[in-house]
């Protein structure tokens, strides 16, 4: 006769404190992302996998997690037709079924994504990197999906720039060139101002499925800094990405507000309630510290501070 094991998990704890997220994190799974007319892309994505526990639970039941997850992320694996955030989403409505004391279940993924593309003055072909970031809460209530990049580029200060180009028009004026030559040069050669390496964070959570391509949030997020940088740069490149960059000369807080007009102009689509984050963090080159601004706002408010529809 088999001896049944206690269940220690389900009996009451110590403390009668609910929490708010239990369960795992490191979970390394492989997942496909279909192409139309193309191989899939192969991602080796990392989740954390979460349900909110009640007080009067001791423990969350870890292996029935594992084995949501092992069972979503296996299927994703063979079938080619998922996006990273329908993932999510299946594997937290399954956990919210397979939990009956939870009310809150939560999956997040990040992966790391290569995209193809060409160099900007050279055309040669090279490859850039981005972090997809991808999640779901489920509740009774229905299925919130979010779906977003991390990318880097190249930020210049304009504060820097501005002392520069005044530097230099006095040093034109103090060798007598006349002053509409002088703005004519100041305004077609763009003076040098401290660079950063940027960082920048866009991802829009909907009910549902947000509905937003992601290499539309990728393009959003490389455009808002001073310029795209490229892993393979040739000198013409070089010059190409430099003299971008100091012409769109931007502050941390310029960055975020570029992809807030990003967002509004290419996801108009989107329902009042998406919450839109927006995050910019530089690594600055002449000081110790770095430079970060950020933004976390429902699209109906972004879309009316955007179109200039807000009281001030």
């Amino acid at each position: 006769m088999s001896h049944q094991l206690p269940d220690v998990q389900a009996t009451s704890p110590d403390v009668t404190v609910g929490l708010s997220q239990v369960g795992v994190t490191g979970v390394d799974k492989l997942v496909k992302i279909a192409r139309e007319g193309k191989r899939p892309i192969v991602l080796t994505a990392e989740f954390e996998v979460f349900v909110d526990l009640p007080g009067w639970r001791k423990g969350a039941d870890m292996s029935r997690n594992m084995e949501v997850i092992d069972e979503i992320l296996e299927e994703a694996t063979r079938e080619e037709a998922y996006r990273v955030e329908d993932v999510c989403g299946d594997a937290a409505e399954r956990l919210l079924e397979k939990h009956d004391y939870t009310s809150t279940a939560k999956v997040s993924m990040e992966a790391e994504f290569m995209r193809r593309e060409q160099t900007p003055a050279s055309d040669r072909e090279t490859q850039h990197t981005v972090d997809i970031i991808a999640a779901a809460t489920a509740t009774e209530e229905g299925t919130r999906e979010e779906i977003g990049a991390e990318v880097t580029g190249m930020t210049v200060c304009p504060c820097s720039q501005g002392m520069s180009a005044s530097r230099a028009k006095q040093t034109l004026e103090d060798l007598g060139v006349e002053q509409g030559t002088i703005t004519d040069f100041l305004d077609q050669v763009p003076q040098p101002g401290h660079s950063q390496r940027g960082h920048a964070t866009l991802t829009i959570e909907a009910s549902g499925d947000p509905e937003v391509d992601l290499n539309d949030v990728i393009d959003i997020a490389r455009d808002a800094m001073s310029a795209r940088i490229y892993n393979l740069a040739k000198r013409p490149d070089e010059d190409h990405m430099t003299f971008d960059a100091h012409s769109d000369a931007k502050f941390v807080e310029d960055c975020v507000r570029a992809l807030a007009e990003g967002v509004v102009d290419e996801f108009d689509h989107l329902a009042d309630d998406a919450v839109i984050t927006m995050k910019q963090s530089n690594d600055e080159s002449i000081h110790q510290h770095n430079a970060h601004a950020d933004r976390v706002v429902d699209m109906g408010t972004l879309r009316e501070e955007v179109n200039g529809d807000f009281e001030r």
